[in-house]
């Protein structure tokens, strides 16, 4: 499974980014992480393979939007009202993982049940 990503850039605080982020699978549980220098890789959303059970990250809430259009085997992070915190680079990944369907666990696996990652893009938030 192949995962690319794209969207980054320099943006001003307050101002939007999407990115995007295509996949060579289908069926797969999709996550964005975000890694900034010196700090761990630390969770932004997730959403589940088969129903689009999405969860996000409690810094992200209410300004960061997670979308998936099968279709096209792509999911997208709409990013608004950004912050200079938000200055990292973005991963996304993939897992077989079947977290949030019927009967399974509703919270997403953590960064090393993730099978598949793209390649990353930085996203910079100016004050």
């Amino acid at each position: 499974v192949q995962l690319q990503a794209f969207g980054g850039g320099l943006v001003q605080a307050g101002g939007s980014l999407r990115l995007s982020c295509t996949t060579s699978g289908r069926s797969l549980a999709m996550g964005w992480f975000r890694q900034s220098p010196g700090k761990d890789r630390e969770f932004v959303a997730a959403i589940s393979c088969c129903t689009d059970t999405i969860r996000y990250a409690d810094s992200v809430k209410g300004r960061f939007t997670l979308s998936r259009d099968n279709a096209k085997n792509t999911v997208y992070l709409q990013m608004n009202s950004l912050k200079p915190e938000d200055t990292a680079v973005y991963y996304c990944s993939a897992t077989h993982n079947t977290w949030g369907e019927e009967g399974t666990t509703p919270t997403p696996p953590p960064v090393p049940e993730y099978e598949y990652w793209g390649q990353g893009t930085l996203v910079t938030v100016s004050s």
